[in-house]
């Protein structure tokens, strides 16, 4: 996994080149992480410690917010220290460490919000068969087999961007070591991964994409068709509009950075854009689920009260 390049570290030029801003952006940030580890800490907590919440839902719920918290850590520590810092450097294997994290991490969340539709899928159109189909140990092995898919994945671009050489500009135009800016750096042919970034990148994100699509689509048709009671539509609807919002956060921003081709793009809109996915969800996904969920409220108050 050595590369056969001259360059041992990497420049990363961060969020912005006002330096003005840079202390605020540090506060604002550091809050942004505080809030998000903590209400992420706070739900993985609750999930665990609460015998009421032992159920398929929340044992995702769980996986979900432990991701959330280190997917935040991933790129958020660096780029405070960068905030406070004239030389913005990271060694060519802390690079690829990053890098490897971070598609891990965030292809394993993608596959894992496709599970919690299908979740949702079940205990809404087949109730009466719920509990046997979500097992304890079908979610177990799902769960198991997204975060070895999420890994491998992720060893894969790390692998292959790290025998990559790179003989020019050792600047990142990024807060964090990402496949598409490190590709705008190496010298020679990197058709490999560019293609590994859109077709196996591209099929994780657009084939978990669908396969959530498609539950929330038989839940929406079956609800219509099997449901009379416009109050009970509305309850089952409710369950599900927490997640949905999630999806839709983490999705967009995703779909929009990874499935376009990395030629034609524009850096500044590409950091913008990953702010959402890499600080922005992480911190709104307990809000979410904590502000929607009665039964998570519920929890947090009789851990309160303890």
């Amino acid at each position: 996994m050595l590369n056969t390049t001259s360059v041992t570290e990497f420049l990363l030029l961060g969020v912005t080149d006002i330096q003005e801003l840079q202390p605020f952006l540090f506060v604002v940030f550091l809050t942004i992480y505080f809030i998000s580890v903590a209400g992420n800490g706070a739900i993985l907590m609750i999930v665990i410690s609460d015998p009421r919440l032992h159920s398929p839902m929340y044992f995702f719920l769980g996986n979900l917010s432990c991701l959330d918290i280190c997917y935040s850590t991933v790129t958020l520590p660096k780029m405070l220290q960068n905030f406070l810092s004239t030389h913005k450097a990271i060694s060519f294997l802390g690079c690829i460490s990053q890098l490897h994290f971070f598609h891990f991490l965030g292809s394993t969340e993608a596959m894992l919000l496709a599970v919690m539709a299908f979740d949702r899928f079940v205990a809404i159109c087949k109730p009466l068969r719920y509990t046997v189909i979500m097992s304890p140990q079908l979610c177990t092995q799902m769960a198991i087999t997204i975060w070895t898919i999420g890994f491998v994945h992720a060893l894969l671009h790390s692998v292959m961007t790290s025998r990559l050489n790179f003989c020019g500009s050792n600047c990142i135009h990024h807060f964090f070591c990402d496949v598409k800016p490190l590709l705008k750096l190496a010298c020679g042919n990197t058709e490999l991964n560019q293609w590994l970034l859109s077709t196996v990148t591209g099929t994780i994100a657009m084939g978990s994409f669908f396969l959530t699509f498609l539950s929330y689509f038989y839940i929406i048709t079956h609800l219509f068709f099997k449901t009379h009671s416009f109050g009970m539509l509305h309850k089952a609807l409710s369950t599900c509009a927490s997640h949905f919002m999630v999806v839709i956060l983490f999705y967009a921003p995703v779909l929009f950075t990874y499935i376009r081709p990395a030629s034609g793009t524009s850096m500044d809109q590409d950091r913008i854009i990953a702010i959402m996915y890499t600080v922005v969800t992480p911190v709104l996904n307990p809000l979410i689920y904590t502000l929607r969920n009665k039964e998570v409220k519920g929890a947090f108050n009789r851990a309160i009260k303890r």
